[in-house]
């Protein structure tokens, strides 16, 4: 039995689950972005996934391992995009309902593609407790089960699908690097790497850096008021994600958001990939002097995580992308 809520066996499992559903996203490289790191980088380019994020493969998950009498009454979560998106087009695919709580400053773009997925979408203020409390009552109101983005085992199995992926598709691995926000992905990851011998990284951004502080003190922050371009990555670190992240990560890279911004559109211009704020923050930690500096790592795994891009509030305004 693992010692953890997810095992490799459940990931396994996950993968075979949704296998059939998902795209097998592509490994990319850049000489250019080689070079700037001081070794090989193999991104995993998540963007190109289904709903346009990782997000997709934990949500997948979650819903297929429903049984039928839990699917009936629907699925309901609170999200600011790529989840909901995912949960939506999850619940589509397999023709439930479901109701996605969303902040009344969620993107615009985010919400029109919940909705278009056939999705409920129920507004609430823009706070954690206020999402929670929303969800919640929305489950109470009308049976649905409550998929949580980050802390439900099933999402994070399913998260961890990419990490069995990036393994096959790169062969040797030294370290991956892996975006983290609520933790349902870097904890799958962690838990696949871990069995390969491979290290984990995490990256976060200056303005969200809870899982930084957690790694330092022990405990879990959950008091804390983000403030950064990166929104997928807002999220406070999750309970169950948490033993796993401090048992199976190596460090957390923290970035700002003006290394946020150069990762971005380097990647933008030089690989052709539109990558969100959050994907950039992986690169961006990659690229930093204090990693370049770390040994024994000629070859590192990045996760490019999402694509869903405001496009109406681009970080560097009405500068020309070249």
């Amino acid at each position: 039995m693992s010692a953890y809520v997810v095992s490799l066996a459940d990931i396994q499992a996950a993968a075979a689950r949704i296998g059939p559903h998902i795209h097998r996203t592509p490994v990319m490289t850049s000489r250019i972005l080689d070079g700037l790191a001081g070794r090989a980088l193999l991104h995993k380019a998540e963007l190109l996934q289904k709903t346009g994020s990782f997000k997709a493969r934990g949500a997948l998950n979650a819903v297929l391992s429903l049984s039928e009498d839990e699917a009936a009454r629907g699925v309901v979560t609170h999200s600011s995009g790529n989840h909901g998106q995912a949960l939506a087009w999850a619940a589509r695919a397999r023709g439930v309902p479901a109701a996605i709580v969303m902040p009344t400053n969620a993107p615009a773009a985010k919400r029109a593609a919940v909705a278009g997925y056939g999705a409920r979408v129920v507004g609430c203020a823009p706070t954690a407790r206020a999402r929670e409390e929303t969800a919640r009552q929305v489950a109470e109101d009308t049976g649905a089960v409550f998929i949580h983005p980050s802390n439900d085992p099933r999402v994070i199995a399913g998260q961890g699908t990419i990490g069995l992926e990036l393994l096959e598709q790169a062969g040797g691995l030294d370290a991956v690097i892996v975006p983290v926000g609520g933790g349902g992905m870097i904890s799958g990851i962690a838990v696949v790497m871990r069995a390969a011998g491979v290290r984990t990284f995490a990256a976060e951004p200056a303005g969200a850096d809870d899982t930084a502080q957690a790694k330092v003190t022990g405990a879990r922050v959950t008091d804390f008021v983000p403030d950064t371009i990166a929104d997928g990555l807002r999220t406070p670190l999750s309970p169950n994600p948490w033993p796993i992240v401090r048992d199976l990560v190596e460090d957390v890279i923290v970035v700002d958001d003006d290394a946020i911004r150069a990762a971005m559109r380097l990647v933008w211009s030089r690989m052709k990939l539109v990558i969100e704020p959050s994907s950039a923050v992986g690169v961006a930690a990659a690229l930093t002097e204090g990693f370049r500096a770390r040994p024994g790592m000629a070859r590192v795994g990045v996760v490019l995580c999402g694509g869903n891009v405001d496009l109406d509030a681009l970080p560097w305004g009405g500068d020309r992308i070249s």
